[in-house]
């Protein structure tokens, strides 16, 4: 996207931190499988209720201290795959050796230096998303670094870590998880803030996204890697934009980071030349007794209030926008929705939404503020109004101070929105259940670069450019290999896991359900003549949704058992034969329209070089 900012002059600073499950057999921390469960096959939920402990030094930290002002239940979904680490009821085990592997090859794909013992820590988590409170984590690797078009960007470290529980819904009283997920390996790379673009930054994610899947260990699809971006200007402050799912979208989110920041300076700039100040908050229900708001009405008749805090000073500049569809306002509301409001109600958009010219009047009157201010409300139960409407006047507070440092969260459209305060080391603590591990690099393979698999597809295969790539970068690169090695042609591989697959999943066809070995199988019987190449595609489709079926009952069900030569060759020539004239008349420019009514007739069932050719033979005998 274009951008009207000059980021050298604005100080742009950026750096990232992604997050990238390995494909491993086995968790980290325990023996349970790593596969992605469906949530109706759980056989068991269990509760927890998390608090934050001190660390060593016996300091809380901030961001773990607010998430526990929100009293929350947590449900977790257990299954028969679920062990007793995963529920918090045992010890850890050894560090599965499979992820150790893996990561030392990231490591050494990002010219990193690999720490001489790994010693485990706890990060302090409470918002539900691990059953301990805390996620085991490690220092693997240090100093590394990749190259952009812009210059070197620096990788600061890489750690081996866990993976936390599935959010499954959000609920009234709190949120269910699923515990599937957690304990998967994970690895965290961090560079360091050399980014000085939004399109360095996209860039340089990309590299790292390229390193690690040229590994062929790490997971793919939605949620399996996640980029956390670090951005700053200038006159800002440090903010952490989390859980960027898309890698074509992290330009668009540090250009418009760059926005907020800079509308939120220009506004505390304004501010301060109004000398403005933040009232104390006030309980207002009085004024909006007789209310036709919907939203206010109904949280008065259900024994709510109303609670205001006066903004002097800040007349105008609430409602001003400082991302698309995001105001000052937004940013208030945010942090009251963190204690349970809907929202808030602020002057610089009313009257509306119920709300008339008179109790705007009587709002204003009530907390002594005039033309030049401002007011925001909040209408809720006693309790989540008093919390809501201090968490937004509290962000007003640092609007005048200009850009708070805080962890936001990535929305679809680009634009971010308050999570919480930004984490600090308070809340890591050594690990005592694991002992310190000493990684042995040295018998560690670099892998082959995907950027490198493309031209070797392409001269040892003779695949084109497009199909090379498409196969190197695709999830599915690995079985291809395994299929090429087991003598099947490349380029027919190739087709069927490229192109043959993205038709099925265009068609509904459920893809998931088709295992590595329903490939290699099905490649096995094109190989041996007991399956036409044509008819691929109806045998997968058929394993998909029947995938107790072995390969050979899929061909009988999709009734594509082979026929021979001769009841092919009679087969095509009752074809030419019910078409004689057309073959007299046109001789061989008739074998197009006539090879297609023939693999219709065959269905798959007899491969389309020996139709051609049988086809070719039938027709030369008329012409």
């Amino acid at each position: 996207m274009s951008s009207e900012y000059d980021y050298e002059s604005l100080g742009l600073v950026a750096g990232l931190e992604i997050h990238q499950q390995l494909d491993t057999e086995t968790k980290l921390f325990c023996e349970s499988p790593t596969a992605i469960r469906e949530p109706e096959a759980s056989d068991r939920t269990i509760t927890r209720f998390l608090h934050p402990t001190k660390s060593e030094l016996g300091e809380l930290d901030d961001a773990a201290l607010e998430e526990s002002r929100v009293d929350r239940e947590f449900e977790y979904l257990a299954y028969d795959t679920t062990c007793l680490v995963e529920e918090d009821d045992e010890p850890p085990t050894e560090v599965d050796s499979e992820a150790l592997t893996v990561a030392m090859q990231i490591a050494s794909l990002l010219d990193m230096q690999i720490v001489d013992q790994l010693h485990v820590m706890r990060k302090l988590v409470i918002d539900g998303s691990n059953t301990s409170g805390f996620q085991r984590t490690m220092l693997l690797g240090q100093e590394g670094q990749i190259e952009t078009s812009e210059g070197p960007v620096s990788v600061v470290d890489l750690l081996l870590e866990e993976e936390s529980a599935q959010r499954v819904e959000e609920r009234e009283e709190g949120v269910l998880y699923s515990l599937d997920r957690l304990g998967i390996p994970l690895v965290e790379i961090g560079t360091g803030p050399d980014i000085r673009s939004p399109q360095q930054a996209k860039e340089a994610a990309k590299r790292i996204g390229m390193l690690l899947r040229s590994t062929g260990k790490v997971k793919r699809g939605l949620g399996t890697i996640r980029q956390d971006v670090n951005v700053s200007i200038a006159e800002g402050a440090r903010v952490e934009i989390k859980g960027v799912q898309a890698l074509d979208q992290i330009d668009e989110i540090v250009e418009l980071e760059v926005q907020r920041q800079s509308e939120l300076v220009e506004i505390a700039e304004a501010l301060s030349e109004r000398d403005a100040r933040v009232g104390d908050t006030q309980d207002v229900t009085d004024v909006f007794e007789d209310t036709e708001s919907g939203v206010i009405g109904g949280a008065l008749s259900s024994g709510g209030t109303v609670t205001a805090v006066p903004l002097y000073g800040f007349d105008g500049l609430v409602g001003r926008e400082i991302q698309p569809d995001r105001r000052l306002g937004t940013e208030l509301s945010d942090h009251a929705k963190r204690h349970g409001a809907g929202g808030i109600f602020h002057t610089d958009e009313l009257p509306a939404y119920g709300v008339t010219e008179t109790e705007l009047e009587a709002l204003r009157e009530a907390l002594d503020a005039g033309p030049k201010d401002a007011v925001a409300i909040v209408a809720a139960d006693p309790e989540t109004a008093t919390l809501a409407i201090e968490a937004a006047a509290e962000r007003a507070e640092t609007a005048i101070e200009g850009v708070p440092e805080e962890t936001r969260d990535a929305t679809e459209e680009g634009t971010t929105r308050y999570l919480r305060p930004l984490p600090g080391a308070a809340r890591m603590y050594p690990e005592t259940d694991v002992p310190p591990v000493e990684p042995d690099p040295s018998g560690v393979d670099e892998p082959e670069l995907l950027t490198a698999k493309v031209k070797r597809y392409q001269d040892e295969f003779n695949l084109d450019a497009g199909l090379a790539k498409q196969v190197a970068y695709g999830r599915r690169m690995p079985l291809f290999e395994e299929a090429v090695a087991h003598g099947v042609d490349a380029t027919f591989a190739a087709s069927v896991l490229e192109s043959t697959v993205v038709e099925l999943r265009r068609d509904g066809v459920p893809i998931k359900n088709l295992e590595d070995a329903h490939f290699l199988e099905v490649f096995e019987l094109v190989a041996a003549d007991e399956l036409a190449k044509e008819g691929v595609g109806k045998v997968l489709t058929v394993l998909a949704e029947q995938p107790d079926l072995s390969p050979p009952e899929a061909v009988e069900a999709a009734g594509l058992g082979g026929v021979d030569e001769d009841e092919v060759r009679e087969i095509i020539a009752g074809v030419v034969e019910r078409n004689a004239e057309q073959v007299t008349e046109e001789g061989m420019a008739a074998f197009s329209g006539l090879m297609g009514e023939c693999m219709g007739k065959l269905r798959g069932k007899a491969d389309g070089e020996i139709v051609s050719t049988v086809l070719r033979e039938e027709i030369g005998k008329r012409s």
